[in-house]
């Protein structure tokens, strides 16, 4: 396993926010730029260009078990997400999961928000009964939140779309290549740089090969689905990222996960959502009566890269959104995110662990 790359002897365990590049994502994408034609143009050197892009595309269609028609190449999945509401909201209701990430809650100011449990979890039930009252819908409910790793129940969700003729969006940036995806009757959002990717580069899988209302019309670009020139080198390492992240031993990640919790709740801390299925790699702590903020600095200034909710908010450390939802009061406020990436060592965890029980003993007294 490659050790992790350091900045002035620092440990990075802040994935949710951007995975380390992979080495064959940097090779990959190194390829990309060495390719000198546009994908769009007709001649030897565009078609050279365009065979890598295809081949990028058929593969992460494949990824989600699709056709390579299906995948429509973004600058990222915050894109991916302001184009499926663009494309699929129109006049349609909106449901928005509570705990979403602001892509998609900023995408669809007035969508309703749907409640969800103390472990983060959709009320299934309650979007039941909405959706027989509402008429034609689109629902947004993440895989994993990035902030907690909890996985939604989407079978169920995806059934109670399907009875009503929902359509269902999945944000999928935190669990793409960490958990299987086999759902095809909805649209899904992935971000390179989240599994290992160069950043510049995402990806909105569609349910079918489907003419779409463009967000960005361009120069008819993705079968007029998306304009503008696609940026090849970082297309190339997210697919190449994607089939490496498929590939990782994420059950020794969450072993690594584990201990780590192991070592906060001997200290007093919680962590959310527990008791449900998560991300392998993701520990939100709640550390009762310390903020978030002097955890973070404290922790830093330990040599350790953690950080507080999403990494998506200018630098600024807040309470979290996510875990007032699932009813937090103080302890949203209070809360560190701890995510392993793909190159973590156990060595590294342990210092951590070693790190955050001298924090939480101190800071607590």
């Amino acid at each position: 396993m490659t050790a992790l790359k350091t900045v002035s002897g620092t440990t990075y365990l802040d994935a949710n926010a951007t995975e380390p590049l992979h080495p064959c994502a940097k090779e990959a994408a190194l390829e990309g730029m060495m390719l000198s034609g546009n994908p769009s143009s007709v001649h030897a050197e565009g078609r050279e260009a365009r065979r890598f892009l295809e081949d990028a595309r058929s593969r992460m269609a494949a990824g989600f078990g699709r056709i390579s028609g299906t995948c429509v190449f973004t600058s990222g999945a915050t894109e991916a997400d302001a184009m499926a509401v663009h494309a699929f909201g129109q006049g349609r209701r909106i449901f928005v999961g509570a705990t979403e990430h602001d892509a998609i809650l900023k995408a669809a100011p007035g969508a309703e928000i749907l409640p969800v449990n103390g472990d983060g979890i959709v009320d299934v039930e309650h979007l039941r009964a909405r959706l027989r009252e509402s008429g034609p819908a689109l629902v947004c409910v993440m895989s994993a939140n990035n902030e907690t790793g909890v996985l939604s129940p989407l079978e169920d969700v995806l059934a109670v779309c399907r009875d009503s003729g929902a359509h269902l969006h999945v944000d999928a940036v935190q669990s793409a290549g960490r958990v299987p995806f086999a759902l095809g009757e909805c649209s899904v959002a992935v971000s390179g740089h989240k599994m290992g990717g160069a950043k510049g580069a995402g990806a909105l899988l569609l349910a079918e090969d489907e003419p779409m209302d463009a967000l960005v019309a361009g120069g008819g670009q993705e079968r007029g689905r998306r304009g503008g020139t696609q940026a090849l080198p970082a297309i190339l390492g997210m697919a190449a990222a994607f089939d490496a992240a498929r590939l990782q031993d994420w059950a020794l990640i969450q072993r690594l996960r584990d201990r780590v919790e192991a070592v906060a709740k001997a200290v007093g801390a919680r962590p959310a959502g527990e008791e449900v299925a998560r991300l392998p790699n993701t520990s939100c702590l709640i550390l009762d009566g310390v903020a978030a903020q002097v955890q973070l600095m404290t922790l830093d200034l330990a040599g350790f890269c953690v950080s507080a909710g999403s990494a998506c908010s200018s630098g600024k450390v807040s309470s979290s959104h996510v875990l007032r939802a699932m009813g937090e009061t103080e302890g949203a406020a209070q809360a560190i995110r701890v995510s392993l990436p793909w190159n973590v060592q156990e060595a590294q965890v342990e210092a951590f662990c070693e790190a955050y029980e001298t924090m939480a003993r101190r800071l607590r007294k």
